[in-house]
């Protein structure tokens, strides 16, 4: 696929950023992990993991974008994978954040751990069809999805990490 060319650059740069915001968040899950309450789990399991997951996507696709010899049959298989995957997590964590009780979710919550990563993968469930049409415009797609990943992984470890240290000083 010809359409490809060019955009190595971009997902050399997400792709790095991701991993190392994934390594990033292991670091602040280790450090933070005697402060926790042990009832907290389930938070984690609704608010953390997802984001080190959505990291890991946009890793994903980066790698997957910048593998060489792609065809459009193979490209349009990966990245249904990504975002029909993407969409399953993503509807499990709606049932994680309701069944948590360590937090009380609130609308940006609700938009930002949900709605956004929701939008992201069906940028590239989308792009999975598109491309059979339009390369081009699916490969538009594919980058405003992962970009919207990365965005929503760095919004949502510093929501995170504020409040860890504002929840660990009322202790």
């Amino acid at each position: 696929m010809t359409s490809l060319a060019g955009w190595e650059n971009f997902y050399l740069i997400i792709g790095s950023s991701a991993a190392a915001l994934t390594g990033l968040m292991f670091v602040v899950i280790t450090l933070t992990a005697e402060n926790r309450e042990v009832d907290a789990s389930g938070a984690l399991e609704a608010f953390a993991s997802p984001t080190v997951l959505h990291f890991c996507a946009v890793l994903l696709v980066a790698a997957i974008l910048t593998t060489p010899g792609h065809t459009t049959a193979s490209l349009s298989f990966s990245l249904t994978v990504c975002g029909g995957s993407g969409i399953a997590y993503t509807s499990r964590i709606i049932l994680r954040m309701k069944r948590q009780k360590a937090y009380a979710p609130v609308r940006e919550d609700w938009v930002w751990h949900c709605l956004l990563p929701l939008m992201a993968y069906v940028c590239l469930l989308g792009a999975a069809a598109v491309v059979w049409v339009s390369p081009d415009a699916a490969l538009y797609s594919v980058g405003a999805g992962a970009l919207l990943l990365l965005y929503i992984g760095i919004h949502n470890a510093w929501d995170a990490a504020t409040w860890m240290v504002v929840h660990n000083r009322k202790k």
